[in-house]
């Protein structure tokens, strides 16, 4: 409200307590001044309520910090709206994207970061966590600067030099994170995460409510905007009001040109210039970039090498408990076979966890933006094997448990489908031509199309696995080569690829 406003409410108010006239009322100007004096630092009569709300639930006195003493030790997390609109490859709709991010505290080094379209859910979150642990091999293109070597590879060790490069530069410097700071959102204490941190040894200290200061990446969403989305075409601003005209008519990027664009800013400006809250106490005055910082502390507290492991992906995919039958195993009403014969020894047999959710029954990863194929890991051997829905040659492609859900309620509603396979197939076919009825409609077929149009990520690798007939899986097992469906402008060599061409 004005400052007028308040005036007279506070003269109404001494009116009827003490009576009109008894209690001297200062002159508008004095009030003014008054008032100003009083709203000193709480945006009372500026800005909008979202930062009134803000610094009303400031803590009272000095800010207290959380302080790292070495990389890894603290890896906070956060997603955010980003203003800018890109445009969904598949469906050629204007959509917007959340960033998810996750930045190393003692250095502020940006470690993983995913761009997804509309919403950011579990999967996102646990990818994101992942790349700090195996960060993505730069590409070809990339200046010298923004490739970071692995610190912990013993300098003795003689190989081509070639390979050496193309083994150790990586886009974000590989970390062992400690503890994971994340808000109380469902996608950050969802069980999948915590499952997921929990296997890899990490644990999950969630932020105070209401504490943005908690969270020093909120900083690095506003340097985003300002160094980078604004320049942008489809740049919308930060609401409404700050939004130009016809900015659909504008030139536009594709959600995955747009992650490709934000990945090399953060790699080569970010990491190298200087951050106000970097600081050596030691040496008072100096200014440190990210990069710096974590050279820094590399020389300070030494460096944790966590070797690169192809199968490392799979444990931060989503487990349920199943009891592994002749035909194979059902999750979510499918059922997936085994052409290899890596389930027999284990047909109606107990698995051995005890515990209140497995019961005796075996754990099956799935990666919930891609169900055509599940993955088990033979108790024996240690190696993981996928195992491949039985009408997947049916289909042709992959599709999400969000798609199969709203494909079955479709076929309920309009009594027409005689299973879920024939529903899929034709659920899919509408959205290839941008038949999208419902927003909850829209949102599934632009996650799905996102994934098809670009896997960058391990954990939503739905073209980096082929899919396969039936004459391609009995030929070779279950897997077939996935060289020609690579999108353009992937390393084939990449560490990624390798990972999952371990499969075949």
């Amino acid at each position: 409200m004005t400052r007028k406003l308040v005036l007279q409410r506070i003269v109404a108010r001494l009116d009827r307590e003490y009576g009109p006239g008894v209690v001297p009322v200062p002159q508008r100007t004095s009030g003014y001044r008054l008032l100003r004096e009083l709203s000193r630092g709480r945006n009372t009569f500026a800005g909008s309520a979202k930062g009134r709300r803000e610094i009303a639930a400031r803590p009272v006195g000095v800010y207290g910090r959380l302080r790292a003493t070495r990389p890894g030790e603290y890896l906070v997390l956060d997603t955010t709206a980003l203003d800018v609109f890109a445009m969904e490859p598949l469906t050629l709709q204007w959509v917007g994207a959340q960033l998810t991010v996750a930045m190393d505290l003692y250095t502020r080094c940006i470690v993983g970061l995913r761009l997804t379209p509309v919403s950011a859910k579990a999967v996102d979150v646990a990818s994101v966590v992942f790349q700090a642990l195996q960060p993505p091999q730069v590409p070809p293109s990339w200046p010298q600067h923004a490739r970071w070597p692995n610190p912990g590879w013993p300098s003795s060790i003689v190989v081509d030099a070639d390979r050496v490069t193309g083994m150790l530069a990586t886009v974000t410097p590989p970390l062992r994170p400690e503890t994971i700071i994340a808000d109380h959102g469902r996608i950050y204490v969802s069980e999948h995460v915590t499952s997921a941190c929990a296997r890899a040894g990490i644990s999950i200290q969630p932020a105070r409510l209401y504490r943005p200061t908690d969270k020093p990446v909120e900083r690095f969403f506003r340097t985003l905007r300002q160094g980078l989305l604004e320049a942008l075409p489809g740049y919308k601003g930060p609401d409404v009001l700050s939004r130009g005209r016809n900015i659909e008519q504008q030139a536009y990027f594709f959600l995955n040109d747009l992650e490709d664009i934000i990945r090399e800013w953060t790699a080569t400006v970010y990491h190298h210039r200087p951050h106000d809250g970097l600081a050596d106490p030691h040496v008072p005055g100096l200014e440190l970039s990210p990069a710096q910082m974590f050279s820094h502390g590399v020389a300070r507290a030494g460096y944790v090498m966590v070797p690169p492991d192809p199968d490392l992906v799979y444990e931060f995919l989503q487990v349920v408990w199943r009891n592994i039958h002749h035909y194979g195993v059902e999750v979510g009403g499918l059922r997936y076979q085994d052409r290899t014969g890596v389930l027999a020894p284990y047909v109606n047999r107990d698995s051995g966890f005890q515990h209140a959710k497995a019961r005796g029954r075996w754990p099956i990863h799935v990666d919930p933006d891609d169900v055509s194929r599940v993955f088990f890991r033979d108790p024996q051997t240690k190696s993981w094997h996928p195992l491949w829905w039985e009408h997947l040659p049916m289909l042709g492609m992959p599709f999400s448990a969000d798609t199969l859900a709203f494909a079955k309620r479709m076929a309920v509603e309009h009594d027409r489908f005689p299973d879920a396979a024939t529903a899929l197939a034709e659920l899919l076919q509408r959205w290839q031509v941008g038949l999208s009825d419902t927003p909850a409609e829209r949102r599934i077929a632009l996650r799905a199309a996102a994934v098809q149009a670009a896997p960058a990520l391990p954990i939503t690798a739905a073209s980096a696995l082929p899919v396969l007939s039936d004459a391609g899986m009995a030929a070779d097992g279950g897997a077939a080569d996935d060289a020609d469906e690579e999108p353009s402008g992937r390393d084939a060599e990449s560490f990624y690829a390798d990972a999952w061409e371990a499969l075949q």
